[in-house]
Parts: C-alpha cells; structure tokens; sequence
C-alpha cells in the first residue's frame, strides 16, 4: 500500500514527539511507565494489544497542539514486572486509579484495539472516570477464529524472532495491505516487538470471556467508534453494532486504514478524538 504523504508526516520517531520524560506510574501491582505532554482539556491515551504507549506517540504529538495527553502503559508493557495475565478489568481498575491519582475530572479517554477494550472496561465500570470515549478497532465480544487461535498458541508456546522477514509479514495485515518498506513500517514493527510474546498471549487469553453487550447501557457519555475500512483483524459490522448500542454513540469509518489506522491515518484518527471534547464542554455547560 502507497501511504499517502500526509500520512507519512503525520508520525515521527518517539525522539520528535516532544516527549520530555516518561515517568513510573504507582499501581497495586508495582508501577507502570506514564507520559505527559502539552496543555489544555486532558485526553488519556490507552495502547493496544503490542507496542506500548510509544506506538501511540505519533498520535499523542498531533492530539498534544492543543490539549493535554497523557499515555498510560499498561501492565505488561515495555517490560513492566507484574502478573502476566491480567483481565480488560484489571487494567481498567488501574487505570481508573491513575486518573484518580492525576486528579483529572472526567477526561476524555482514548483506546486502541486492546487498549479500547479497556477503555470500555473503565467506562462501564468506572463511569465516573470517564467523560467521554474514542474507540478505534474495538468490537463488543470477542470471538475467536482460527488465526487468532493460532496465533495464540504459537506465542504461548514457541520463542519467536523478532528479525524473521517471514513473520513480519503479519505487519502487512494490520496495516491492512502490504505496506512500502519504510521508517513507518520500522516504527511499527520494533515497537510491537518490545512487548513480549508471552504478554501478547496472555492478553489474547484474556479476551475470550470479554462480553459487554449487557453492559453497554451504563455508559451515557459521549464516544465514538472508529473503524478502517480495511481492518481484518475486527469485523466493521461488529464496531458499529457497538457504536449503535452505546448511548451516545456513533460510528466513523476510517477510509484505507487497517487496524492500525491510529498510527498509519493519525490525523483522521486525532480529528475525532477532538470531536469529542467541544461536546463534553456543551454538556457540562
């Protein structure tokens, strides 16, 4: 896939980002790496499935011209010390703390892929920590098919390399078509490859009893799912059944993007996070 110029700019290395310092996060279970960057309504960032906070930098830069950003880790990442299997609710419960924490009023809360399960997790049970929600790549339930099966299985039990040409070309199916080789593509993959295998599988391990279309209900804030048109790793139909269920919801497709359109689609992506906050503000009014 020829990724446009715009979308080229639209990341730089985690050195351009104006990250500062990255900061230890306390949490029940030890600590977990934090950053905080720009000034204005805050926005809590939340990462996905591999990568860590640092995937998301090149969007936590375009979000921070005109808001605060704050990235939360999540147990697991960036080898954090911790329980290898923590449940969407775990995580949430932590980050809910954080935000206590942070002493931050209801923020608007960002998640992508796994990090956008937990982000529902902390909206439906945590109401009060949540102002409203941007979703990206995240459907209501999890249902396994086989190459998630498989996958699963092979991280839990196979040592993989990280330098194999062969499976890097699982990269192709996030992006959502073969990508041009490039410094995008590099970010991508070193970054998905600093979260260890076994963290990646355990996660997976914790989505298969992830249900929330009982729950949808008790979240009645503003959100918005967002979905790429060429995501194959999450059915568009099951996001914008989540989109539909949810209050105050609605659903925005991403054109070209894969599963990975926060990073590859950044500017689309910030552009509905943004949305959210000058109806957060009306509503508060």
């Amino acid at each position: 896939m020829r990724l446009a110029t715009k979308h080229q700019a639209a990341w730089l290395g985690l050195e351009d980002c104006g990250i500062a310092e990255v900061t230890r996060n306390p949490s029940r279970f030890g600590s977990t790496e934090m950053v905080r960057m720009g000034r204005g309504e805050p926005i809590v960032l939340l990462p996905g499935l591999a990568g860590g906070w640092r995937l998301l930098a090149p969007l936590a830069r375009l979000l921070s011209r005109h808001n605060e950003v704050i990235l939360i880790g999540l147990r697991g990442d960036e080898g954090t010390p911790g329980p290898r299997f923590q449940a969407p609710s775990d995580h949430a419960y932590e980050v809910a703390r954080t935000i206590e924490h942070l002493g931050l009023e209801r923020p608007t809360v960002a998640g992508v892929s796994f990090g956008g399960v937990v982000a529902l997790e902390l909206a439906l049970e945590h109401p009060g920590s949540v102002g409203a929600l941007a979703l990206y790549g995240v459907p209501e339930r999890f249902q396994a098919s086989l190459g998630s099966t498989i996958l699963m299985r092979t991280l839990e039990r196979l040592p993989l390399p990280s330098n194999s040409a062969f499976l890097n070309q699982f990269f192709n199916v996030v992006v959502g078509r073969r990508p041009e080789p490039g410094p995008l593509v590099d970010f991508l993959v070193k970054r998905c490859w600093d979260t260890d295998q076994s963290v990646v599988s355990g996660r997976l391990r914790s989505l298969e009893v992830f249900d929330v279309r009982d729950r949808l209900w008790k979240f009645d804030g503003p959100s918005v799912v967002m979905a790429g048109t060429r995501d194959v790793c999450v059915p568009i139909a099951r996001q914008e059944y989540l989109a539909n269920c949810l209050p105050n919801g609605r659903f925005k497709m991403v054109e070209g993007a894969g599963h990975v359109g926060f990073l590859t689609h950044a500017a689309a992506v910030a552009s509905e996070i943004e949305s959210l906050l000058p109806v957060r503000m009306a509503g508060a009014c």
